[in-house]
């Protein structure tokens, strides 16, 4: 028999986090390990806990979503991460996908819907509820070639002014790799300088909560 998917619920709206739970314990192959209210609780407690799936919020104070869904993946990145969300704008949703999380899913969707995003994400797929593929949909076919999730975060550390070799450190890949990746970034975006893809970062909120600023 198959152990059921452990999974933490993290935000700060004690009435969501607890609707939740609710939810997810009617099901026998979920177990909510715990609900917390921040980001920062869910780092210090992540090797107790082991989750398989984390439920996460995006807007909490303290360390919001998307710095400890980076955090996260760099401690265990075998964890999917799933943002639970108010927020259906292009930004905030491919934001979280490139900080690495598995899927997106609007607050207000069908309680079974949070249940098959999680199978989802524990088979090892992507996940976007219809509102938040919808609000993708003009993004990707605006004649814009995309950044894969894996250039959204070099561009992420370069816009905070590291250099090819940093970049290569924190990412635990090569300096050649970052530099293909720096390339193909440039010309996706049709940017010539690190203070464009900076400003461009800013544009697009992937600075939020970062100090950095131009």
């Amino acid at each position: 028999m198959t152990r059921p998917t452990r999974v933490v619920i993290v935000d700060d709206h004690p009435l969501v986090a607890e609707g939740i739970e609710a939810i997810l314990e009617s099901y026998d192959d979920i177990e909510v390990a715990a609900t917390l209210s921040g980001g920062q609780e869910v780092i210090d407690r992540l090797e107790a806990l082991a989750p398989d799936v984390i439920l996460m919020d995006l807007n909490m104070p303290g360390l919001n979503g998307l710095s400890a869904t980076e955090m996260i993946l760099e401690r265990r990145p075998e964890t999917r991460i799933l943002v639970l969300s108010m927020h259906d704008t292009p930004e905030y949703i491919s934001n979280a996908l490139g900080h690495g999380a598995m899927g997106y899913v609007l607050k207000d969707v069908p309680t079974d819907e949070i249940k098959r995003a999680i199978d989802a994400v524990m088979s090892g797929e992507r996940y976007l509820c219809t509102g938040a593929e919808g609000a993708l949909r003009p993004v990707m076919s605006g004649g814009r070639e995309q950044l894969t999730n894996r250039e959204q975060t070099v561009l992420l550390q370069l816009a905070q002014g590291r250099s090819n070799k940093e970049v290569a450190q924190v990412l635990d890949i090569s300096v050649r790799t970052v530099e293909t990746h720096r390339k193909n970034i440039k010309r996706k975006l049709g940017i010539s300088s690190t203070a464009g893809l900076t400003r461009y970062a800013l544009e697009h909120g992937m600075l939020q909560g970062t100090g950095v600023n131009v």
